[in-house]
Parts: structure tokens; sequence; C-alpha cells
């Protein structure tokens, strides 16, 4: 199973605008997926989720579970501050380790309204993604100036376009 995750909590956000795109690529395809929106964490879960409380919030319990079933995960994730969302590494820390992306396969997305297309914040989740023995994909999608190459909908930049397109193909042979 893959499960598309959206890196950050923010409702209506360009992160999951672009899950969404690329579950209807993985559609097109044929592909099964699951959405993880962590829009959708109980917004208490850090406190009643994680630590001597593991396992006894259901909502989060409910996420944790569709992890825990992929074998492959794509991780779109916005820029914050030069790093990705501290919501995800929290998300991440209340997983259960140290197996639960141990020899599974990833792929990265970023998006930032800077040009740097959130290469740093993608470096980051890589090395944590990578500590934890997920196998991540090489191909980098990185999406800057967002809000010029994106309507909310579709990517409207051409090149954005091919490179997502290109994304997909090497994520699904990956």
């Amino acid at each position: 199973m893959i499960t598309l995750i959206s890196g950050t909590n923010r409702p209506l956000s360009n992160s999951r605008a672009i899950v969404d795109l690329y579950a209807s690529k993985l559609a097109q395809r044929g592909v099964a997926y699951q959405i993880l929106d962590l829009a959708d964490l109980p917004a208490d879960f850090t406190s009643s989720a994680l630590y001597d409380n593991t396992g006894k919030n259901e909502a989060f319990n409910k996420l944790s579970s569709m992890i825990a079933a992929s074998d492959k995960f794509v991780f779109v994730v916005p820029e914050y501050n030069s790093s990705f969302p501290g919501v995800l590494k929290a998300f991440i820390d209340g997983l259960v380790y140290p197996n639960t992306f141990r020899d599974k396969k990833g792929a990265l997305i970023g998006l930032s309204s800077g040009m740097q297309g959130s290469g740093l914040a993608l470096s980051h989740l890589s090395d944590v993604l990578n500590y934890l023995g997920l196998h991540v994909m090489a191909m980098r999608l990185k999406l800057a100036h967002i809000e010029k190459n994106f309507d909310g909908k579709q990517i409207t930049n051409k090149f954005y376009q091919e490179l997502l397109e290109q994304h997909v193909e090497q994520f699904l042979k990956f």
C-alpha cells in the first residue's frame, strides 16, 4: 500500500492539494493508495498520544496504523523556517520505534514560497527518515515559488508538470 502524506497540519494546505494531485496521477495508473493528512491529527496529540500515553489516543492510533500498514510513502512537505514542519517530526516521533519505516521506501516532494524549493527541508527530513531505515528515492521534487506555479488544483508550470510525471514514474519503479 502507498501512503501519501500531507506533511503539515494546516487546514486546506497546498501540501494537501499536491497530495490530491499526486493521488489523481496514481489513480490514472490504477495504483492503490491512501491519504494521511496531518490536519487530521488530534490537536493535543503531543500530550495525549506520546510517551506514557502511547496507544491511548484512538485518533492518533488510526493515523499511526496507516503508516504501519504501508510499504511505500510519498511525503509532501512545505518548508517552514528552512526545515520541515515540527508537527511532522512530532508525528514521526510518536510512531513505533524502531521498525515503523525500516526497509520501506519513500519519496519526497517539497513546497516553498521561496526560490530554493524546500531543499533544506527535504535534506533534514531525509536525514530523519534514513536514520529510521527508510530508503528515500533519489529524485526529490522541489516546487519553488509555489504560489506562482500552482493554482490550488493544477501545477501551472510546464517544467514542474513534467517533473511531477517523472517523479510518479520513478516512484512506481522504486
